[in-house]
């Protein structure tokens, strides 16, 4: 499965950290809102695949969240985490705008199982673009794969969100501002040099032995996927 961005709205900071060590680990990215109405403002903000919402939840709680973003016109699949495991308790869930619904405790294997499929049918149903192509270089989400001229590059998980970042606005100037916040989901300037260090790795992997170069550092402002042949 491809990397994931979820979030996760989650008042119980064990059981919050467990899920996103557990994500990651996956080869997943993972964010944590730690009440209601900061997961309901990161949704409304966020390009995530899947939101893991915990029904009781401070400040507002896990049902009027869904209800709110569904009201926004927020299609962004919902699993819901509850100790509330009821038929009456599911089933109003779920006429609140909730996907799935999954009752505490959980084996992390089904959890992880039915996000994976919650996040294909988004991808297959949604009209997102699935697959970038700029010059030779072509990307397939779905299947995770990326090919040169018809070669097959391996990328590492992060790289491979860089590049689909970098691909689907290819032409256009992506700063490190836009490639933090995206990426590496830093709201905040880190002072590192991860993305230089990756953009370096990118280049090598992509670039290195083509005659025309498609990544380009544009000075002073970022970088950007272009095909240099035109």
């Amino acid at each position: 499965m491809p990397d994931m961005r979820l979030l996760i709205i989650e008042d119980d900071r064990d059981a919050a950290n467990y899920l996103v060590k557990a994500f990651r680990e996956s080869g997943h990215s993972a964010d944590h809102a730690a009440d209601g109405l900061a997961g309901y403002e990161r949704a409304c903000e966020g390009d995530y695949d899947v939101l893991i919402v915990d029904r009781m939840l401070p400040r507002m709680d896990g049902l009027t969240v869904i209800g709110g973003l569904r009201q926004q016109k927020i299609d962004t699949p919902v699993l819901i985490l509850s100790a509330l495991g009821q038929v009456d308790d599911r089933v109003k869930g779920l006429r609140a705008g909730g996907d799935d619904y999954l009752a505490k405790p959980y084996a992390f294997s089904e959890l992880l199982a039915r996000v994976e499929v919650l996040a294909r049918r988004r991808g297959s149903s949604s009209g997102e673009t699935t697959h970038y192509r700029v010059g030779d270089l072509e990307l397939d989400r779905l299947a995770h794969k990326l090919t040169r001229a018809g070669k097959e590059i391996v990328l590492q998980p992060r790289e491979f969100r860089l590049l689909e970042y970098l691909m689907k606005h290819a032409g256009q100037v992506v700063t490190r501002t836009m490639l933090l916040e995206n990426v590496w989901d830093y709201h905040f300037d880190p002072q590192t040099n991860v993305i230089d260090v990756h953009i370096s790795r990118l280049r090598s992997k992509i670039d290195k032995g083509f005659d025309v170069p498609l990544l380009h550092t544009i000075r002073g402002a970022g970088y950007m996927v272009r095909d240099g042949s035109r």
